[in-house]
């Protein structure tokens, strides 16, 4: 048992809704703070000077300098385990080449697909677990990866196994998701519905039987799979005893509605998204979850955030950290940017990245400062919560804990 403490303020997010708007006098900020963690969960929080007079026989981890402490971040939608570079697609976006010419030209999905079956599983794994070491530096403790660079039996095992073998090299809670239904492979010998039958048969037995992942995604969109063919395959999937997330809603609209319809947990891009999309997610209990960094890789306008909130939608923000359109990473970055133009609070900001984020990826034990979640922490070097969003994200955590264990 041990007290980690005097923090400046903890922001504990405890007893706000899961959906809609908030306000920042809504947020439960203990000044001069502290947590008493046992066995990696908190056992209770309140003043450092209550805690010590409560249980004087814990021993204290002592915090000298003034810090605010946060819940880890959590990352519910990331791209994180692949081959290559595609440093040459954003060069040429940048200079004005449409995606259309840019896959013509080597580009796009395929060219990550290709990079990925190339590299072996050892070097796959050391590009996985440098980028997770950024993420859990930067204060991120949980973070969802998909597969989808694969695209055959073999590299999507490659994929998913490399990401299993991930959680041996990283203290961050890591949650598999399998994509491969991103794109219909080009070598694939048979059109979009031999292709989604063939992860229906072949693919998701084999994750069931290596448990390999519980999650299944699939992208919809006009490059992609139509909604006609993704009802039944998200709806056979679930029958298999998968969860389920979408790409949804990213160049054109109306995805969504399909995420909704099969009771997807979550619904992430949503760019496109319009009011019939927003009343659809408002009254379902799908997570609407944004991706600044797509916005920020690609040049285009951000998800309908501020819409989506005063509607009544769960909304998460997420990374989308990827080799093609998203390659920055930098969650914080990216959620203080778009709380700069979307008008978020602080409140919506930092729930749409901790608790709302958890609820994308149905956990329910982090999240939040309080009692039983797991001790997943973060605390930054000011007095002032504020200051981290206002600083965009230059402002890093000065500690991470896991389970109350500094990493």
């Amino acid at each position: 048992m041990k007290i980690i403490g005097p923090f400046s303020q903890i922001i504990t997010l405890q007893n706000l809704p899961l959906k809609g708007p908030l306000q920042d006098d809504e947020l439960e900020v203990i000044d001069d703070g502290a947590v008493l963690v046992t066995d990696g969960k908190i056992i209770a929080t309140g003043t450092f000077a209550s805690l010590q007079t409560q249980y004087p026989q814990a021993f204290t981890e002592l915090i000298e300098e003034p810090m605010v402490l946060l819940p880890g971040f959590i990352d519910s939608h990331t791209h994180i385990c692949f081959g290559g570079s595609r440093s040459l697609d954003y060069a040429m976006r940048n200079a004005g080449k449409t995606y259309l010419e840019i896959a013509k030209a080597g580009g796009g999905i395929w060219s990550s697909v290709q990079m990925t079956r190339a590299a072996s599983e050892g070097e796959l794994l050391l590009g996985l677990v440098a980028r997770l070491d950024r993420h859990l530096k930067e204060g991120v403790t949980t973070i969802e990866i998909k597969s989808g660079y694969g695209l055959n039996l073999e590299a999507e095992l490659k994929m998913l196994r490399t990401i299993q073998l991930a959680k041996e090299h990283t203290a961050a809670t890591l949650v598999p998701t399998c994509l491969a239904a991103h794109i219909k492979p080009r070598d694939f010998e048979g059109d979009e519905k031999q292709y989604l039958d063939w992860i229906l048969q072949d693919l998701l037995p084999k994750l069931k039987d290596e448990k390999l992942a519980d999650r299944i995604d699939i992208f919809i969109e006009e490059t992609a799979f139509s909604r006609t063919l993704s009802v039944p395959f998200l709806k056979e999937a679930v029958s298999m005893g998968f969860q389920l997330t979408v790409h949804a809603d990213q160049f054109t609209a109306g995805s969504s509605l399909v995420a909704v319809e099969c009771n997807a947990v979550s619904a992430d891009h949503l760019e496109a998204s319009g009011i019939t999309e927003i009343a659809a997610l408002t009254g379902s209990e799908t997570v609407a979850t944004v991706l600044p960094g797509a916005s920020l890789g690609l040049g285009m306008h951000f998800a309908p955030a501020r819409k989506l909130l005063d509607a009544g939608c769960c909304v998460a923000i997420a990374s989308d950290w990827n080799p093609g359109s998203a390659p920055q990473g930098d969650l914080l970055i990216q959620a203080a940017i778009l709380g700069a133009f979307e008008k978020l609070t602080a409140a919506e900001v930092f729930a749409g990245l901790t608790y709302r984020a958890a609820h994308a990826l149905r956990l329910d034990n982090v999240g939040r400062i309080v009692a039983v979640h797991k001790a997943d922490l973060q605390a930054y070097p000011t007095k002032d919560y504020r200051d981290i969003l206002y600083q965009q994200g230059k402002l890093k955590p000065a500690k991470v804990w896991i389970g109350g264990e500094i990493v």
